[in-house]
């Protein structure tokens, strides 16, 4: 399954402004990357991969269409899935984007 362009293009849009943005077909999807590092990704399975502060995992793993992102049948440390459900509305949408920007830019370029 291909990834959703039309959510590939929202996050673009979100992420407009921000400097250092490029985007690389990872997985089956469409990875959002900042001086580097991936930040945000368009799942060729629905809905989004993000990447976030591990010390936030635990509480927002509670919420509602998240889960854990597993890759080769483990869990993928400092990632969460959210689900289509979950980013239907800008505002859903640019809460997500917005941790995963906050998170990435505090990493060092690569």
């Amino acid at each position: 399954m291909a990834y959703d362009a039309v959510l590939a293009d929202r996050v673009r849009e979100l992420l407009a402004a921000e400097r250092g943005v490029s985007e690389k077909a990872m997985f089956g999807g469409l990875a959002f990357l900042i001086d580097g590092n991936m930040s945000v990704a368009v799942s060729s399975q629905g809905g989004l991969m993000v990447r976030l502060a591990p010390e936030d995992i635990g509480r927002l793993l509670g919420r509602e269409h998240v889960e854990p992102m597993i890759m080769a049948g483990r869990p993928i440390r400092g990632w969460l899935r959210v689900g289509s459900d979950g980013v239907r509305t800008k505002r859903q949408l640019s809460a997500w984007v917005d941790r995963c920007v906050e998170f990435t830019k505090r990493l060092p370029p690569k």
